[in-house]
């Protein structure tokens, strides 16, 4: 089984909490950042919350003037394996930088390939997306659902995910499982390690959270003339944790599997709650008020979609736990714990 294991953007939202059940389930980490979009001290925290430390390298797996030391420190550590969560991930961002978003998500996985190839690895678990599927499918959504990602963001996900697809079909030795995240949301129970957006949040829950502490005066909602329920865009938001469990469920399937591969599995709770829902649940966990105002729908989002998660039950044995509240009380605690997030 793999031990030794490099986390891309292991210090980011998502990449802290993967790095807190790696080291739970006794890896050792290499942890690359650069740090544009994360904090040093997520690292310092996740290694208070494990008890053990990581191995840190500072680059940016998108620059070609950072390969080589990328590629030598793989090899230097012995990788046998990666959680590649690095990259640019925000939906509205994509669309008016598209090129950008090409450049880095791309290089970063290029990068990475080449690294693991160079330390006799063979094993990537990659932080794929829901977006891959786009609007031409009912929820839930399983993952023989038709693709066709309707912005930037989802399209360099979804040719990461086909790059990788063909290394495996030219290289029997590649073991890969492309995982396709709902809507991550909540943060560790402890407080100590949760979501801190730069600026002012893309995501919905960070938002939420940032006018319920006084940092935002009011929720901007996009769209209110969905066909949903409320009108409001309906999405399948999974805590965190869950979300890391996943990870290493994914790393076990993959390490314990003799034959080459390349799997695609949806990461979610299978349950669609609405932003008015989230709205509320987070209105419960808080007891603040929420102010909001509803604005015109954004380019590149979709009314609706949640996940079938059966596959990841089938495969990994994994399924997700927390509910709503649940990952509203986790995420409300952070914030309330972390007013300036980790003051950057």
């Amino acid at each position: 089984m793999a031990e030794r294991i490099i986390v891309t953007g292991g210090a980011g939202y998502i990449g802290s909490h993967v790095c807190v059940e790696l080291l739970a389930a006794g890896k050792s980490l290499l942890v690359i950042d650069d740090f544009s979009n994360s904090s040093p001290e997520a690292l310092r925290r996740v290694e208070e919350i494990a008890g053990s430390g990581v191995t840190l390298l500072e680059a940016d797996m998108a620059n070609p003037a950072h390969t080589e030391k990328i590629v030598r420190a793989a090899r230097d550590f012995g990788a046998e394996g990666a959680v590649h969560l690095a990259g640019l991930k925000a939906v509205g961002e994509s669309v008016a930088e598209p090129e950008r978003y090409y450049r880095v998500n791309l290089g970063a996985a290029l990068t990475l390939i080449e690294a693991l190839k160079a330390a006799g690895a063979r094993l990537i678990v990659f932080s794929s997306s829901a977006t891959v599927y786009g609007e031409r499918n009912e929820s839930p959504v399983d993952e023989t659902g038709a693709i066709g990602p309707a912005n930037p963001y989802g399209r360099t996900k979804l040719f990461i995910e086909e790059m990788l697809r063909d290394l495996a079909r030219a290289d029997v030795s590649w073991k890969i499982a492309n995982l396709r995240y709902f809507n991550p949301v909540g943060a560790h129970p402890s407080g100590r390690i949760g979501e801190d957006p730069l600026g002012v949040p893309n995501n919905l829950f960070p938002f939420i959270a940032q006018v319920a502490v006084g940092r935002l005066q009011k929720l901007k909602i996009f769209g209110n003339d969905y066909p949903t329920r409320d009108g409001t865009g309906v999405r399948d938001y999974i805590h965190v944790c869950d979300l890391a469990r996943g990870h290493v469920a994914a790393l076990e399937y993959l390490s314990k599997e003799k034959t080459p591969l390349a799997v695609d599995v949806n990461l979610g709770t299978g349950v669609g709650y609405s932003v008015l829902e989230a709205v509320a649940a987070f209105k419960r966990a808080s007891n603040r008020d929420i102010a909001y105002e509803f604005a015109p729908r954004r380019d590149g989002d979709i009314a609706e979609i949640y996940a079938r998660p059966d596959k990841a039950r089938k495969l990994f044995g994994w399924k997700a736990e927390k509910t709503l509240d649940d990952m509203c009380s986790d995420h409300w605690r952070w914030q309330r714990e972390n007013p300036e997030g980790y003051g950057r």
